[in-house]
């Protein structure tokens, strides 16, 4: 018998989510799936850029950015669920998602720390830091996540 404390969100749950968008005619337009980088275990960490690119390059470099991060804490499935209603919500068809993504460049990670999430660990990455503690100075090659984020 298994007991949760959240409805459960793995690192397959994201995968099988993302591939699904990108098979998506219409919602693979909106947006761009990129690996930011490779975790301790050789995880990809996904990057997903949401913005209109029918536009100009240098409009599109005009736009301000909107940066964001979910699951440094393997534990938090919750934001994961958050995240991915705001992604279904940017990629999606309404008035308002179609506006933000003429204003604005979206940049969000869904799962900084999927070692942690694959191992079940709670708030730690595979070497039992706490990614939430190292944005000040992260080491590449230790916090790979981190530090291609910052």
């Amino acid at each position: 018998m298994y007991f949760a404390h959240c409805y459960p969100y793995t690192f397959g749950d994201l995968q099988r989510y993302l591939n699904r968008l990108e098979a998506d005619p219409k919602k693979k337009t909106r947006f761009r799936r990129k690996e930011l980088c490779k975790s301790l275990a050789g995880n990809q960490i996904d990057l997903l850029i949401i913005t209109t690119f029918g536009s100009d390059a240098e409009e599109i470099k005009k736009r301000k950015g909107v940066v964001i991060s979910s699951r440094v804490h393997p534990g938090e499935t919750n934001s994961s669920l958050m995240v991915k209603g705001m992604i279904d919500y940017l990629v999606g068809p309404s008035l308002g998602a179609r506006l933000l993504r003429d204003t604005f460049v979206f940049k969000i990670i869904p799962m900084l720390n999927p070692d942690g999430v694959i191992n079940g660990n709670t708030r730690c990455n595979l070497l039992g830091v706490d990614l939430n503690r190292v944005w000040i100075e992260p080491n590449k090659k230790l916090h790979p996540s981190i530090w291609h984020t910052k």
